[in-house]
């Protein structure tokens, strides 16, 4: 049996009516930015990989409270913490205590834990500078080679190409070793850090630059591009407000994936003795000195190797993770 049909319709007046007390969600939109840390959270190895990387960071920054705290002066020597006929660490791994968290460098006695924080802050200080060189250098001309083309997208690429082709560990080793005790108002390892910093931004700005001549092609042959020069919008305007902001996403990413490779560049050069000066402490040169001690004491050689694994490790992982959420189409 039908129910009546005014029944029905009282029903669908009365749900009618319970919609409309119901408040509306308005439609929110979202930036690509915002949907880009959507999905960077969804990737947990990454948000891992981030919190190392910001860790690192903190320790850098904090390293004099963290050492006046923990520690002793990276360059302070203990011998009481020496055996004096081998010269290795009183105690067993590597002279690891409460006053030691680390032990203690063979030889000199000084404090490993020291000297792996302030480490940090060379490592870091020297990859995020060099970085901000490259950077800077790739998108200028980048940007100017892709939009303006001609005879200057032709010599800033075969510019690129000689950088590219040229031996950058070898020009740095030579660069250095000739370079004077004090230039610039600079001496020391504060010399040598900012030569660093300067010769591996200076050769490692055409990597970025290719990529961003590239994406500056295909932009500048886009609608919007072509509508903002229809309406009478100048190269500056079409640079600064038109391109460079679609080229945030891949300097971002390049620059993430740019930082572990300076790290690992900074301490092969400082392997090799021409990176920071003694006693100024550098994860290479500690490396370097264990080279000489690892039979006696492996732990020394294993623990600045393990600061530059996991900071690479860190630092890989989390670019992965940006480029992924910045490129979902070419994500893994």
């Amino acid at each position: 049996m039908t129910a009546p049909l005014h029944d029905t319709s009282a029903a669908q007046t009365a749900a009618v009516d319970v919609a409309a007390d119901v408040p509306q969600k308005a439609i929110e939109g979202r930036s690509p930015w915002k949907i880009a840390w959507i999905r960077l959270k969804r990737d947990k190895v990454a948000l891992v990989g981030g919190f190392v990387v910001l860790l690192l960071i903190v320790v850098a920054i904090f390293a004099p409270l963290i050492v006046s705290l923990l520690g002793h002066p990276p360059e302070e020597l203990h011998e009481d913490a020496i055996d004096p006929l081998l010269g290795t660490p009183i105690g067993s791994w590597g002279g690891i205590s409460s006053d030691y968290l680390l032990g203690v460098e063979p030889v000199n006695g000084r404090d490993v834990f020291s000297r792996i924080i302030y480490g940090a802050r060379i490592s870091l200080l020297v990859a995020f500078l060099s970085a901000f060189v490259a950077v800077t250098l790739g998108t200028v001309f980048g940007v100017v080679a892709g939009y303006f083309g001609g005879w200057i997208d032709a010599a800033i690429s075969r510019v690129m190409d000689l950088l590219l082709a040229f031996p950058q560990l070898l020009f740095i080793i030579a660069l250095i070793s000739v370079v004077p005790n004090e230039l610039w108002g600079f001496s020391g390892s504060g010399l040598r850090i900012a030569v660093l910093v300067l010769v591996i931004g200076f050769f490692g700005w055409p990597y970025i630059g290719r990529i961003v001549r590239g994406q500056t092609l295909s932009l500048r042959e886009r609608e919007y591009v072509e509508a903002a020069r229809s309406l009478g919008a100048g190269r500056t305007y079409i640079l600064f407000r038109e391109l460079l902001p679609n080229l945030v996403a891949p300097i971002t990413v390049y620059t993430t994936l740019m930082i572990p490779t300076n790290v690992l560049t900074e301490a092969a050069l400082s392997f090799l003795g021409v990176g920071v000066k003694p006693p100024t402490p550098s994860w290479g040169e500690m490396l370097s000195t264990a080279v000489r001690t690892y039979e006696d004491d492996p732990l020394f050689m294993i623990i600045p190797g393990l600061a530059i694994f996991v900071t690479v490790l860190a630092f890989n992982l989390f670019g992965d993770g940006v480029r992924d959420a910045l490129d979902p189409k070419g994500s893994r």
